[in-house]
């Protein structure tokens, strides 16, 4: 029977006041006894959260905080890992690229750390979250599906293909028991020369990255999975990579407010359960030096007050240099993103349980009453959103069931759209020589050159078993030779070292099919190639897609979601 909730308060305060009697008599309670708090309590997500932060001891409100990842490739994680779980009674684990070769392992390792979580007090279960955006970024490799990417997406022009992407991705992390994605990345394509954000992105303009993130937002939410936009407030326009350095975006507050914040103005309208904070500075705002990350000003006026999101914060990977840089130490630096407004501190590596973040966390919990009601006001935000998204029907499972992850993954309905999702998105950037589509009369001899090898076994499909060479720059003299004996060469566009290998062959004057995969924006330095397609993407799919288009199997009604030559 469902509990009214000031009658289930009640009797959770009783429950509370006979553990403290016993536990003052001595008498040890296990955190499945009936007189505790749980997790599973039929209460209403907000105040059971919020009765069960207040019952919390310090060190486990500071532990629903902490977002871990594990190094280990081995088989089963190692013992540490399993120690912040059982001992510390961590809030979240991360997983990683190199947590995911295989896939029925990831999902028994994930079985593990839910159980181990389940004898916790409370019966709190884990956020599990991981990195699937779709494209270019899938750290859940192993037997998932490997799809076409956002900036397809943005290429395709329909919000339905963003809700399906996120439905599909989202079915699949479920099936394995991760209940987070941080996606969708609602970065900007700002600046063409980012090579960290590129075909992350749904393309330049703000309404549509928002439109297109709420879309994708809500299909993982059907799937059972909590979204997460990010990089708050936007990592589009930088080249820098936040992993290595502290990228600085000279832009004015209002010039953000009106161009990266729209998508985030736009999600939190729609109640978007998580954000990520980039490790970006923007000196010509309020923030000054200091990274959006541990600004205070950023996460609390402006993402809190001004935007009026009401969900939970995550840190981007605080061992990253652009968190640490400005602290001098991954300490200060974890203290200062909690006092920002950061709810979930992620950190990619296990620490040792006597690690000096926790330490000092701890100690200045106990020293400083300010920041240790900020803890516990992130400890209930963490709780709130897992009460509100891993309970009941719909909700992630927190066991992976073996059989669904040998039947179901890859997603087979899934694989069917992505398929088509890939064809919709091919877009034409250029045919000046009027060479697509492509026959037998007008290619000749064919020459294929790039860095793929699927790229190379379908390009021999449809070529009558065309010569290939893997290309590196400078070019050969090898590579030179081969491509000089060609009426036609077809191109694997997708880095600053194709631009080099291309520039070579113009005096050879052959005829140029560059098939563009990841950003487009690198076709700004060779206008003078003869046609040119973009697929956004590497995967199978995708390029299948590219030939097909230039074999004119398929039209290329893609449009390009920025601008060319704009930068």
């Amino acid at each position: 029977m469902k509990i009214n909730f000031s009658a289930g308060i009640f009797t959770a305060c009783i429950r509370r006041f006979v553990f403290c009697f016993f536990l003052a008599s001595g008498v040890f309670l296990r955190a499945e006894n009936s007189f505790a708090l749980n997790f599973f309590d039929d209460a209403d997500a907000e105040e059971l959260a919020a009765a069960i932060v207040d019952a919390m001891s310090d060190e486990d409100a500071l532990a629903q905080t902490f977002m871990l990842g594990w190094r280990d490739i081995v088989d089963s994680p190692s013992q540490l890992i399993q120690e912040w779980i059982s001992r510390r009674h961590i809030g979240a684990v991360k997983v990683f690229g190199w947590n995911t070769v295989d896939t029925q392992q990831l999902a028994r390792n994930i079985g593990v750390f839910q159980r181990l979580a389940a004898r916790n007090p409370y019966s709190t279960p884990l956020l599990v979250a991981t990195d699937q955006e779709g494209g270019l970024v899938r750290h859940v490799k192993g037997d998932t599906s490997d799809t076409p990417g956002a900036m397809a997406i943005g290429a395709s022009g329909f919000p339905e293909d963003a809700y399906k992407s996120g439905y599909y991705i989202g079915r699949e992390l479920s099936v394995l028991g991760i209940n987070m994605n941080f996606a969708p990345s609602v970065d900007l394509y700002t600046n063409h020369s980012s090579v960290l954000i590129g075909p992350r992105s749904f393309g330049d303009y703000p309404e549509y990255a928002g439109i297109l993130g709420i879309a994708f937002a809500k299909g993982l939410l059907a799937a059972g999975v909590i979204p997460t936009a990010k990089h708050f407030p936007g990592h589009g326009d930088t080249d820098l990579d936040s992993h290595g350095v502290l990228p600085s975006i000279d832009a004015p507050f209002e010039t953000l407010w009106n161009r990266e914040l729209i998508p985030y103005r736009m999600m939190a309208k729609e109640w978007i359960p998580a954000v990520m904070s980039g490790h970006i500075a923007f000196p010509n705002t309020e923030a000054a030096k200091a990274p959006a990350s541990l600004s205070p000003w950023f996460l609390g006026e402006v993402l809190r007050n001004r935007i009026g999101f009401t969900g939970i914060v995550v840190t981007d990977d605080m061992i990253m240099n652009g968190a640490t840089m400005s602290t001098g130490s991954l300490s200060l630096a974890v203290k200062q993103a909690l006092l920002a407004g950061n709810d979930l501190i992620m950190m990619s590596s296990t620490p040792a349980l006597d690690d000096p973040v926790w330490v000092n966390l701890l100690r200045d919990m106990r020293a400083e009453p300010a920041f240790r009601l900020r803890v516990r006001d992130a400890a209930r935000r963490v709780m709130t959103v897992k009460l509100r998204r891993l309970r009941g029907s719909g909700s992630v499972p927190l066991i992976p069931d073996m059989a669904r992850v040998r039947n179901e993954i890859p997603d087979k309905e899934g694989a069917a759209f992505f398929q088509d999702l890939a064809a919709r998105s091919v877009t034409l950037i250029k045919d000046d020589a009027s060479l697509l589509p492509l026959s037998a009369e007008k290619a000749g001899r064919v020459f294929l050159a790039g860095q793929n090898l699927d790229f190379f076994t379908l390009g021999k499909k449809y070529f009558n078993n065309a010569p290939s060479y893997w290309y590196s720059a400078p070019a050969s003299s090898d590579l030179m030779l081969r491509a000089a004996g060609a009426d036609t060469i077809i191109f694997y566009l997708s880095n600053s070292e194709g631009i080099e290998v291309l520039r070579s062959f113009r005096p050879l004057g052959k005829k140029i099919i560059v098939l563009s995969v990841l950003s487009p924006a690198y076709l700004n330095e060779v206008p003078w190639v003869d046609a040119a397609l973009a697929v956004y993407g590497s995967s199978t799919d995708s390029l299948l897609a590219g030939f097909s288009a230039i074999l004119g199997k398929i039209p290329a009604q893609g449009s390009l979601p920025f601008a060319l030559n704009s930068r």
